[in-house]
């Protein structure tokens, strides 16, 4: 018996990439997808000498995480990888910078990040009754440093052309 494996969709956002390692980019999503990519790469104004693309992605649940996965190799690469809910997964949330690695997190069906029981009472616990311990603790659980650090990034982004490519065949 073949399970049936949930079709899932998302956003690759190369927030910058040294344009030296864009080809190599592409090569590595494109082995994610089970199909060559060529992206439209574009100056990313907030960092001079990099370049920037956006993918809208198809594929089966757990895509978002490998394309997260492909991508990490790179530490001179921002970029932010979304997944979709379906109606029996989670959506996900992946976020890289070179100073802080990586960072992931559950999202809802509105994307906003889900912060699990088990992670909000370690916040607790890590805390105890230090009011500024749990603040740390709860910015550490969002990403908040980041969405920070990424923000700059995607306000240069704002009215650039996305690309859909479908990967599911289902």
């Amino acid at each position: 018996m073949t399970a049936l494996t949930a079709h899932a969709r998302g956003v690759l956002f190369v927030h910058s990439s040294p344009r030296a390692l864009c080809p190599h980019l592409e090569w590595a999503v494109g082995r994610v997808l089970g199909r060559a990519v060529n992206f439209d790469w574009t100056e990313q104004p907030a960092s001079r000498g990099t370049m920037r693309a956006e993918l809208y992605w198809e594929g089966d649940a757990g895509t978002g995480a490998a394309l997260a996965t492909a991508l990490r190799g790179w530490e001179d690469v921002r970029y932010e990888v979304t997944q979709d809910p379906t109606a029996s997964t989670d959506g996900a949330r992946y976020l890289h910078t070179p100073s802080l690695g990586i960072h992931c997190a559950q999202t809802d069906t509105a994307g906003n990040v889900v912060i699990s029981e088990v992670r909000m009472r370690y916040a607790m616990e890590i805390a105890g009754s230090d009011a500024l311990a749990l603040h740390r603790e709860l910015h550490l659980a969002l990403g908040q440093a980041w969405d920070d650090e990424l923000e700059v990034f995607r306000h240069a982004s704002d009215g650039s052309p996305v690309v859909w490519l479908h990967s599911f065949a289902g």
